[in-house]
């Protein structure tokens, strides 16, 4: 009877060992368990979207389905520049403050915003062209544990923070829609869509750059509203966020693609580097042109005058009553002198001048 009993404890020993490495998470990499199960908890900071912002992100949303005039344009920017550093660094979170490309995995890992398939010739953002999280994963080799489904919850994926590749994506592709509000009599620019470039490593050695994903701007916008960032090394106060560095368009980036005909880049309709720059500084005339074309611009010729006009009327601010007084007594002086002596008038014209008539003394 004892043997029967012992029997049975070590067979229910073992089934419940066996379940708990069935639903303990399959770790795929080394790394600070702590701070996986934080990640696990979904204790990334951000929060969740309130009716209020909802309704903020509405009002400020830009509409430019009935504008007019409509360019779209896809510039590149180079995150490890100065201008663009703000959304690059720092590379891993630090004292509350993360990057761009961190605040958007954890947005993705949280399944608060829907990322999509990056394609070479244009942009879908139909439901049919959603990336989810473990393809990303996948695609990109990161390194994940995985929490199996159960008790009715959906799979988890657990990334460390030392293996988000922030550091990797250092490029981003903002495409950006220049437009006329007749309406409101406005022309401004509007930040559609943002893909994250990363520079990963084959097995060869060799550094090759990929476009991971396309994220609508819209729906990262009411995340990163709160996101403050230092925009420079002189003053270190963290007045602007993320959304104001794209609003106020405070990055800079190079002209690849604007939408034409042919649907394609500008790399491949010019040969030469040469052709490429004139090119883009030619889009860059150009918008600034029409620009400039839409308002009356003032008389040139007029302001120059009004100008020159008003230094006369002002006297000099250093220069007293008593002194502008003597300046002029003494330029009257100079100009008595310089100016030529007159003549006495001739009689021929004194006779010649109509006078009065005169009573004659016979009369």
């Amino acid at each position: 009877m004892k043997r029967f009993f012992y029997t049975t404890a070590c067979i229910l020993t073992l089934t419940l060992c066996a379940q708990a490495q069935n639903t303990a998470p399959r770790v795929s990499r080394g790394g600070d368990r702590n701070a996986q199960q934080q990640q696990a908890g979904n204790n990334t900071g951000l929060p969740e979207l309130t009716v209020r912002a909802q309704m903020m992100n509405e009002q400020l949303t830009q509409e430019v389905g009935n504008a007019r005039w409509i360019r779209n344009i896809m510039r590149e920017l180079d995150l490890t520049k100065e201008k663009n550093a703000p959304l690059y660094y720092p590379v891993q979170e630090m004292n509350g403050m993360k990057n761009l490309f961190t605040s958007l995995f954890q947005l993705v890992s949280e399944g608060k915003i829907k990322v999509y398939k990056y394609q070479a010739d244009y942009e879908s953002f139909e439901d049919d062209n959603v990336l989810s999280f473990k393809e990303m994963l996948d695609n990109f080799n990161i390194y994940y544990d995985e929490i199996p489904a159960g008790g009715g919850r959906a799979a988890r994926y657990i990334v460390n923070a030392s293996d988000i590749p922030s550091r990797e994506v250092n490029k981003l592709y903002v495409k950006e829609a220049w437009y006329f509000d007749q309406k409101n009599s406005v022309f401004d620019v509007k930040t559609l869509a943002i893909c994250p470039i990363a520079l990963f490593m084959l097995e060869t050695g060799e550094e090759i750059p990929q476009a991971m994903f396309w994220v609508k701007y819209e729906d990262i916008r009411p995340y990163i509203v709160n996101n403050r960032i230092m925009t420079s090394s002189v003053n270190n106060a963290k007045i602007y966020t993320i959304d104001d560095f794209f609003r106020r368009r405070m990055y800079d980036g190079e002209i690849i693609q604007t939408e034409n005909l042919l649907n394609l880049p500008l790399v491949k309709l010019f040969e030469t580097d040469e052709e490429l720059l004139a090119e883009q500084l030619r889009i860059e005339e150009q918008l600034k042109t029409f620009n400039d074309s839409l308002w009356i611009q003032p008389d040139t010729m007029a302001v120059v005058l009004s100008k020159k006009e008003a230094k006369k009327a002002v006297p000099s601010r250093g220069a007293s009553s008593g002194s502008s007084a003597k300046e002029n007594t003494s330029k009257e002086k100079v100009s008595k002198e310089k100016a030529p002596k007159q003549q006495p008038a001739k009689t021929e014209k004194a006779e010649t001048t109509k006078t009065a008539p005169t009573r004659s003394i016979r009369r």
